[in-house]
């Protein structure tokens, strides 16, 4: 198996058909079927199926797309950490962050990124916690910032903020008119609409009610943070999140949002890197821009209800 052979498959799927990669890498078709022929020969599995409308990947092609993804994003991190400078950082780094945190951090990053790294390329890719976790583990993203649950123990981690949650609502929904503040009991008493088991906040939220020896029983599921704020808007439910993720709505008015008592909720946000996969400069630098770019939100009160892990 050689790496022109991963390009050449990646471009494939990427492009769906063999005569558009062909032409975005220059290497003739057939050339291009034969690579993909001996390919699928050495794995003994058909890796495409092929149409007169272009390919589509076959169950075991998507598999191995994700681990040849991950392969050359290795190479090309590994040519980089030789030939860049400590002093001036450079390459390309990818960066995942949660549905939840997007609003909060992608942004100002983004622009302390391009006035402090301008050789650097910050991809940011947004994901559910569990698929961030996977592609963390794979080299498909050099870092990502995920929740402390427990399950942290393969990565590199970096505490950066403890984030509290909030009983979010829509603004004339009839849950808690007239309080400032709930109970954690009292939340339960509505229907909530929570990611997954697997995802976001849902396992700390659990926990928490298991030790306040409570039930959490009336749950809709959403995995989506754009999906479940129209849910909220339609007046489906509420929710236990951190403000950010609505921080438009709460500005509008359109929702509103009361602490937790009884106990407070709260979710402590990491900064994750591979045990196994060393960091480029580049990715170090953005690391540490995190860091940074987190404390000074915080300090601000640009991220309601954070607060810095220093």
């Amino acid at each position: 198996m050689e790496l022109r052979q991963l390009r050449y498959f990646v471009a494939i799927v990427d492009h769906g058909s063999l005569s558009r990669a062909a032409l975005v890498l220059h290497v003739a078709q057939p050339a291009l079927t034969q690579q993909l022929r001996q390919l699928e020969e050495e794995l003994g599995v058909q890796l495409l199926h092929r149409s007169a409308q272009g390919v589509l990947s076959t169950d075991a092609g998507k598999i191995f797309y994700e681990h040849a993804q991950a392969i050359l994003k290795q190479v090309a991190d590994a040519r980089s950490a030789v030939t860049q400078s400590a002093e001036r950082p450079s390459g390309g780094v990818t960066l995942g962050l949660p549905h939840s945190i997007s609003g909060a951090l992608a942004l100002p990053l983004l622009t302390a990124a391009r006035a402090t790294y301008p050789e650097i390329t910050l991809q940011l890719t947004e994901e559910l916690t569990g698929n961030l976790s996977e592609q963390l583990k794979s080299g498909r993203v050099n870092l990502a910032v995920l929740f402390d649950d427990g399950q942290l123990a393969p990565f590199a981690t970096t505490p950066l903020v403890e984030e509290e949650l909030r009983f979010i609502c829509r603004a004339d929904a009839a849950y808690a008119l007239g309080q400032r503040t709930l109970t954690l009991e009292q939340t339960l008493g509505t229907t909530l609409i929570l990611p997954g088991p697997q995802h976001g906040v849902r396992p700390r939220i659990e926990s928490m009610v298991r030790a306040a020896g409570l039930k959490l029983s009336n749950v809709i599921e959403i995995n989506s943070i754009a999906i479940l704020k129209s849910a909220i808007l339609a007046d489906m439910g509420a929710t236990l999140l951190p403000s950010a993720p609505v921080l438009d709505e709460l500005q509008r008015g359109t929702m509103r949002a009361h602490p937790i008592r009884q106990p407070t909720i709260s979710r402590t946000v990491v900064l994750c890197a591979s045990k196994n996969i060393p960091l480029t400069n580049a990715a170090g630098a953005i690391g540490r821009l995190v860091q940074q770019v987190s404390v000074e939100l915080c300090q601000s009160g640009t991220w309601p209800g954070a607060t810095p892990i220093i």
